[in-house]
């Protein structure tokens, strides 16, 4: 009889492993090859130190999720650690002094993912203690609006958003933490209401969706503090992100179509209320609509932003041989377009792709859960967060949308934004996982 032959087929989590591996494999050597251009440009050490900080990252981050989440999804993690490494290499090329604080924030952020992804019951308590978080991040929000600073203009003289609350040798940003309170608060309101909302579709399809309590309380919620805000921090780009991604949880947990056209009109209704009260918003609406009738004055960085595009072509300028320092905030709003000069279109498409790619991932998590009502619409939020807030700022610097000044996830400067990105990523792996609330 012939012998039986034998399988050599990895177990599933060892495959997963693999994948994971290679993925950054081929990141770290996207990095070094850049690491070598720039540094032979520059002649800068702290460039490899950088790199070297992202290799003991990512390895840390690898072997230690292989053995507490070993069945979790092995591409957000790659995702993730690729584009925070490209976002490295783009701020060292433009301020090295605020490349050498992402790269402790980068590893402040590996930590919380880490943290997140090392707690097994994160989610529950999450859950189960959603109003405390919720009135403890609207409380921060408030400590902000009374006593928040911006960086850029310490002294209030040029009337900057206040957005940050300074702690002495770093700043941070509330509502970025926000982010993720609202979301999980979101998620485990609506889980709740699930039943009683797909009923209401189910048992009666011709009549008109009423708006009970349960369902105008959190719509009440979502559109006082995307006013609040928009109305005492003119933060644009968050009072659209947090309400948009608010109706996106809403539909996936009711199921009704109208929500999202009666969404777009409050989120239209709010644009021009704002734009006739607040000047910051007449401007970004007047400088998208036309920016070169003030090229060199009030509309000098979307323009700064359109020719570097123009400039970067198929190719790109190649790392360091570009001129991104001229467009104001770089580093920061700009990184979409300091990245589309020196690495061209292709540049463009990869960035492009990796951030759809991640978002993607992050819904196939969510259908994944989908007996589990508070799981999926988690999932859906925080892939939500993550997409939205990508296409409001390549938009912007596109100038396909008004300018919002958002930060592009994992690639523009911020530490707040940085550690947020992580936790969002360490709180997908979990449920990728298969994590229980």
């Amino acid at each position: 009889m012939p012998a039986r032959a034998i399988s050599t087929r990895l177990p599933f989590e060892q495959q997963t492993h693999a994948v994971e591996r290679r993925l950054l494999i081929l990141a770290g050597l996207f990095l070094t090859i850049n690491t070598i251009s720039l540094s032979v440009l520059r002649g800068s050490l702290s460039d490899w130190i950088h790199l070297l900080v992202w290799i003991g990252c990512a390895v840390t981050a690898h072997v230690l999720l292989n053995w507490r989440l070993p069945g979790r999804d092995p591409i957000l993690l790659p995702l993730a650690m690729f584009v925070a490494g490209w976002g490295l290499l783009v701020i060292s090329r433009l301020f090295p002094a605020f490349a050498d604080r992402q790269t402790v924030w980068l590893i402040v952020a590996t930590l919380i993912l880490l943290i997140v992804g090392w707690l097994r019951d994160l989610l529950r308590v999450m859950r189960a203690f959603r109003y405390t978080l919720l009135f403890g991040g609207l409380a921060v929000l408030v400590m902000t609006i009374l006593l928040g600073v911006n960086p850029g203009d310490p002294t209030g003289v040029l009337g900057a958003p206040t957005l940050w609350i300074d702690l002495g040798s770093f700043y941070v940003q509330p509502s970025e933490a926000l982010k993720i309170i609202l979301v999980v608060f979101l998620a485990s309101y609506l889980a709740e209401q699930y039943p009683a909302l797909r009923a209401e579709e189910l048992d009666a399809p011709r009549r008109r969706f009423s708006l009970s309590p349960r369902i105008f309380g959190p719509i009440l919620l979502m559109w006082t503090i995307s006013v609040v805000i928009l109305v005492w921090q003119r933060d644009l780009g968050t009072a659209i992100l947090f309400f948009l991604v608010f109706l996106t949880l809403l539909y996936v947990a009711s199921g009704y179509t109208p929500l999202l056209l009666s969404g777009a009109l409050l989120v239209i209704g709010a644009g021009l209320l704002a734009y006739q009260l607040f000047d910051v918003v007449r401007l970004r609406i007047d400088i998208w609509w036309n920016p070169w009738l003030d090229a060199d004055g009030r509309a000098y960085q979307i323009v700064q932003s359109l020719m570097a595009f123009a400039a970067g072509g198929v190719f790109g300028q190649g790392i360091g041989q570009g001129a991104p320092l001229s467009i104001p905030v770089a580093h920061s709003d700009f990184a979409f377009a300091a990245l589309a000069e020196e690495w061209g279109l292709i540049g463009v498409i990869v960035i492009v792709g990796v951030q759809a790619v991640f978002a993607v991932r992050g819904l196939r998590i969510a259908i994944s859960q989908r007996s589990k009502p508070f799981q999926t619409l988690l999932a859906v939020g925080l892939s939500s967060m993550i997409a939205v807030q990508t296409l409001l700022i390549m938009g912007g610097v596109l100038k396909l949308i008004p300018l919002t000044g958002v930060t592009l996830p994992f690639l523009s400067y911020g530490g707040s934004s940085l550690v947020v990105s992580f936790a969002i990523t360490g709180l997908l792996l979990r449920l990728s996982h298969g994590e229980s609330s």
